[in-house]
């Protein structure tokens, strides 16, 4: 089973990418985009994971989730 993922996501509609667009500010370069919003919030949860997972075998630092964030 994953665990939960408990970093913030900014989920958008983007004209010029034509998709919605999920963005996690806490975690540099995470997003990920879908046709609808439900895609793009299950990419970008597979992205998470992904970028926790290389950043722990490059060894570098994962930052803990600080919640809600004034991003927006």
């Amino acid at each position: 089973m994953s665990p939960e993922i408990h970093y913030e996501i900014i989920l958008y509609w983007s004209r010029d990418d034509e998709a919605f667009v999920a963005e996690v500010p806490e975690l540099a370069g995470c997003a990920a985009d879908g046709a609808t919003y439900g895609e793009a919030l299950a990419n970008v949860e597979v992205v998470i994971r992904e970028w926790i997972e290389t950043a722990g075998e490059l060894g570098r630092p994962i930052p803990a989730p600080r919640g809600r964030l004034m991003f927006a």
